[in-house]
């Protein structure tokens, strides 16, 4: 199974302010006229997205229609509040990553999208994810919520490529060895 993750950060390497708050990353200054940086291609691929609880309240947060076409899954060992509008869309999941992994080669998942920092950090642990898409936002936080967190052994990357934009955004490529 292939698990790409795909995410932004501030250059210092927070996905989000301490409460959680990513306005940061609506500034016009960081659109770019007809460049998706590679998103369309990645949902073209996947089967569906796994994201957690924390970054599924996100996006149901935001004063916009749900933005996924594909299955999403949402980790969460308590109950989510899925509206019947999206039941057919939105599955909720718990276990660990392992399980999950398992769970969703049996219903014929291939690749996944992964999203939300607790989510990455734990299938990386586990040595789950084949893919790293980070974009670096050119802001400097100062303290937030990382992406990256304690793992039970070093990671090592290959870098497949990195592309600059002209608004300032940094988007490497690696893969997990």
């Amino acid at each position: 199974m292939k698990i790409t993750v795909y995410i932004a950060t501030s250059l210092d390497g927070f996905i989000a302010r301490p409460d959680g708050d990513i306005e940061w990353l609506h500034n016009p200054d960081y659109v770019l006229e007809g460049e998706d940086m590679g998103y369309g291609a990645l949902m073209e691929s996947i089967n569906c997205l796994v994201m957690g609880s924390g970054s599924y309240e996100k996006v149901r947060s935001f004063d916009i229609p749900w933005p996924y076409e594909k299955p999403v899954i949402v980790l969460s060992s308590r109950p989510q509040d899925i509206p019947a509008e999206l039941a057919s869309k939105i599955s909720q999941m718990s276990g660990s990553p392992t399980e999950i992994v398992q769970s969703l080669k049996q219903k014929g998942v291939n690749h996944i999208y992964l999203d939300g920092g607790k989510t990455v950090q734990d299938f990386l642990s586990a040595g789950l994810v084949s893919e790293l898409i980070i974009t670096q936002i050119p802001i400097l936080l100062g303290k937030g919520i990382p992406l990256f967190g304690p793992l039970p052994a070093d990671i090592h990357l290959s870098h497949q490529q990195t592309r600059s934009y002209p608004n300032g955004m940094v988007q490497s490529h690696y893969l997990v060895q």
